[in-house]
Formats: C-alpha cells, structure tokens, sequence
C-alpha cells in the first residue's frame, strides 16, 4: 500500500514538473516572437545525414575533372588591364620599323658630317688662307682678316695636317702582330676597356675642342680669361692624335678577330653586345635618357661600319684585292652587323615595355636631330652643323677620318697620271655624294619639323650671355614657399633646384611657360597644385651632352 502511495506521488510530481516547462517555454515565445527555436525530430536528423552524404558523394575526381575542364570567364570583366597589355605587344612590334627609321635618319647625319671632313672642309681651308692672304695685300686693313667660322675651319684643318704626320710614326703592322700574339681572354678584355676608353675620350673630346675654337674667336674687348690660343691648340692635336690611336686598336683587335682560325674572339666581341641588353634594359629610363642611349647607338653603329670597312681594306691590300676573298669576309661582316641590329632591336623593345614609352617617341627624337639640321642652316647659327651633332651624338669625325685617311694611303699606292685622275675623280663623286646627300637630309628634317610644330622656335634668336645671366638671377629669384622649419633646409636644396636651370645647356632652349607659376614645397620637393612629385621638364632641344660620360639626366 506505502509503495503505491509513494509512485503515485512521484507520477503527479512529474507531471506538474512537465507542465511546469511547457509554461516556461510559452513565456520565453510570448517575449521572444521573432525568435524561433526549432527542435528537429529523429527524422528530420536521417534526412541531413542523408544530404550530407550525398554532397561528400559529389565532391568526386571526376567531378572534379569535369569542373574544370567545363568551368569559364568573362575577360570583358577587367577590359582596362588586357587593353593595356595588347597596346603593349602593339609597341614592341612597333619599335623595330621605327626604331631603324631614326636609327636611318642618324646614320646619314653621321655620314654627312664624315662626308663633310674630306670634302668641303679643305676647300673651306683653302677660302681661308686665300682671304688672310689677300685683304692685307688689297689693303683691307679696316676689316676682319677671318670670320670665326674661317678660324674654326683653318684650326681643324690645321689639326688634321699635324696629326697625320705623326700618325706616320706608328706601324700597323708591329701592332697587328702584337694584338694576334695574346691570348683570346686577353684580347676580349683589351676590347671593353677599348669601347669605355673611347665612350671616355669622346665625351671630353668635343670639349676640348669647342674650348679651342672659342678661345680663338673670342672678342678681344672681354676680359682674358683663359690660358691661351697655343696650349688650347696642342691640347686639341694631342686629343685627335691619341683618339685616332685608340680607333686603330680597336680595328686591329677587330681584325685579328676576323683573321683568327676558329672565330672565338669574334663570337666573344659579338657575345659582348649581348651583354649591353642586361645592363640597360632593367633600369629606369625617362624619354630623355632614351633618347641619349639612342644618339649613343647611332653613332657606335656608325662607328662600327668605319672599323668594318678598315677591316676589309687591310684584309684586301694583303690578298692583293683578289675579289674572292671579299666573298670570305662577307659573312662575318653580315653576321656582326645583324648581331648589332638585332641587339638595338631588343633593347630598345623592352626598354619602352618597362618604362611604359610609347613609340611615337622615335618619331619626337628624329625632329629633335632635324631641328639642328634645319638650325645649323640659318643666317643667326651659333655652331657648324658637325659640331652640332658631335655635341648631340658624341660622334667626333676629326679622329675616325684621320684613321680611315691613314689606312687607305697606305693600303692604296698612287702612280702616274692615271692614278691622280682616278683620285680626282674619286674626290668629285665624294663632293656629289656630300651635296646630295645634304640636300636630301634638309628636305628631309624639314618635313620633320613641320610635323612636329617646331617651326616657330627657328626664327627665336640665340642665346646671348646676357640673356642667359638674366634666366639665372630669375631663376634663384623663383617663388619658393618655405615654412619657418624648412629654412635651414631650403639651403640645402638651393644647389638642386639650380641644377635643373643650369645654363650650360642653353643650345635650342626653349622656356617652359609653366614653370613659373608654380609654388614649391622646400620641405617636402613637391608643388603645391596636388603636391605632384616634381621632375626634371627638360626639352629634347636642350639635351647636347653624351650618352654615358657626359652629363646625365636622371
């Protein structure tokens, strides 16, 4: 009886305890209504175990496969990015046509300017001599004996005449011997550090120059500020006669290389403009150092057709200019000037894919080269047009055409009257070829110009020393905001921000309108109009220093 009681008890107290969670439960949904709580039964339980089974059945390799062999995209997604790589392929295929045209336009500049030493240049000489010769006699006292173009041309003259007389002293044949005695490794490092030497000697050549001609034409009222006519002169002859030295080295190795029996010197030289693309290619280049290291690769193409055509005398005078042995050269001669080409080629390709140049900037460095052309013709020039391009280029022709002078003297012996009318006739097709040559390249930038809009800066006069002094006090004078921290290093900055405007370049300049109105930060180096990083805005026109020892542009 006890037992019954005490079951029953404990039946009502679960009961009360179950209605107990039930109205505990509709409590917490009458507070929470949006709140929902579900409890899955047993089979609503098989039913996720079942779709999870099914969906690890579906993650299967040949689910997998199919995936990927059937999955797509949309390109159109990111349009802008493929654009930009297309034009990109576009340039590269680009830069061969119009890298070869102005690589064209700078080899017959370079002609005409070689054409120039041996053609007009002595007749110009004689024009000379005949004036200061015959205005003292015509009593003529009042007027100037020379021109200062005439001085220039009587010094060249005069520099060529001393330096071939002691290029006689020099034996070629003793120093081709000696480069073919030394061992392969040695004649590959000979020619580099013949390739710096001249990168070297021309860079401070043009300077020794243009400080002789100045010297000598310099008006006699300014203050004498140099050491003299004479030593500027010797220094000069010095320079051309060790620079052509160095050209004859160099095309005594190149000789040895085509002479040598199984060609490893020559595919070492060739392998080493291969290396010229690892050490240009990945590095920063703006369009005016571009335009440098194209200015460069004229004129060592150019250069390398001289020490080619040297070559080929020499090896010819040796088989007693049998014809056939042409034929033998030929090929080396084809596959160093392809090697050349092929070398610019990709240089240059990748060098405007990395620095994001487009190749409408060839076309901006032929008007550049045809503005001095065009310039150099003009009642108010300031230089020969030669000078021009060896100031622009870096290519020197008194030393290469005293050595091309000396190789064919002494490789072609002249007898009889014959002989002299064969020279004659020789020297008048050499004058036919300047003169046509000269009249096609002026046409020629003058079309360039004209496309290029550069017109007007032709008829703007040089620039004076006055001028020039002006530019500079305007220049320290420029509108420089400096906050009262900044004072101690605005100073600092003074020299840099000088060295953008200096006046050593003041050939073909032409002021940046601009520039002026511009305020610049001296704490930070940038301008004030959306703080813009502030870089160097030089004109093409304003860049007539050398490629690699000149003064850079960075």
């Amino acid at each position: 009886m006890a037992d019954s009681l005490s079951t029953g008890s404990a039946e009502e107290k679960e009961k009360e305890g179950r209605e107990k969670d039930k109205k505990a439960a509709k409590s917490e949904d009458s507070r929470e209504p949006d709140r929902v709580t579900v409890t899955p039964s047993f089979n609503e339980k098989n039913g996720g175990s079942k779709t999870k089974n099914r969906n690890l059945a579906d993650l299967s390799l040949f689910r997998f496969i199919t995936t990927e062999l059937t999955r797509g995209y949309f390109l159109e997604h990111n349009e802008a990015k493929y654009t930009e790589r297309r034009e990109k392929v576009y340039t590269c295929l680009r830069i061969p046509k119009e890298l070869e045209k102005l690589m064209t336009f700078g080899f017959f500049l370079c002609l005409d300017t070689f054409l120039y030493v041996f053609t007009l240049l002595p007749l110009r000489v004689i024009l000379a001599l005949l004036r200061l010769v015959t205005v003292p006699c015509c009593g003529l006292s009042g007027s100037r004996l020379l021109q200062p173009a005439q001085v220039c041309d009587v010094l060249k003259g005069f520099i060529m005449v001393l330096c071939y007389s002691m290029m006689g002293y020099v034996d070629y044949a003793m120093m081709y011997h000696l480069i073919r005695g030394q061992s392969v490794i040695k004649l590959y490092i000979i020619y580099n550090m013949l390739e710096v030497a001249d990168r070297l000697f021309s860079s401070f050549g043009q300077d020794i120059l243009d400080a002789l001609y100045w010297t000598a034409t310099e008006p006699k009222e300014k203050k004498r500020a140099h050491i003299g006519v004479i030593p500027h002169f010797l220094m000069a002859v010095l320079y051309v006669f060790l620079h052509a030295i160095l050209i004859m080295v160099q095309a005594t190795t190149l000789n040895v290389a085509f002479n040598s029996h199984n060609k490893s010197l020559l595919t070492i030289m060739m392998s080493n403009n291969f290396v010229e693309i690892k050490g240009s290619v990945f590095k920063k280049f703006e369009k005016n150092n571009l335009f440098q290291m194209s200015n460069s690769d004229i004129k060592e193409r150019f250069t390398n057709y001289i020490l080619l055509l040297i070559v080929c005398l020499r090896n010819m005078e040796q088989f007693s200019w049998n014809p056939d042995h042409f034929w033998v050269l030929f090929p080396d001669v084809v596959m160093v000037i392809a090697s050349e080409v092929a070398v610019d080629v990709v240089k240059h390709a990748f060098i405007t894919k990395f620095n994001d140049i487009s190749a409408d900037v060839y076309g901006e460095y032929r008007a550049s080269l045809a503005f001095d052309l065009v310039s150099s013709r003009q009642k108010n020039a300031y230089t020969d047009y030669s000078d021009s391009v060896s100031r622009r280029m870096g290519f020197i022709p008194l030393p290469l055409a005293l050595l091309l002078i000396r190789v064919v003297t002494s490789s072609v012996k002249i007898q009889g009257s014959l002989s002299f009318m064969c020279v004659l006739l020789f020297y008048l097709g050499m004058i036919t070829l300047k003169v046509l040559n000269s009249i096609v390249l002026l046409g020629t930038s003058c079309t360039f110009v004209k496309e290029a809009n550069m017109e007007e800066k032709l008829f703007e006069p040089p620039p004076s020393a006055a001028s020039s002094r002006a530019n500079s006090r305007a220049n320290r004078t420029k509108h420089v905001h400096i906050s009262p921290q900044g004072s101690l290093a605005h100073c600092s900055r003074t020299a840099t921000v000088q060295r953008e405007n200096s006046d050593s370049d003041t050939f073909l300049t032409t002021p940046d309108g601009d520039d002026d109105d511009k305020i610049i930060n001296a704490d930070t180096g940038l301008e004030e109009e959306g703080l813009k990083q502030r870089t160097p805005k030089k004109d093409l026109l304003e860049i007539d220093r050398f490629t690699i020892c000149g003064n850079r542009i960075d």
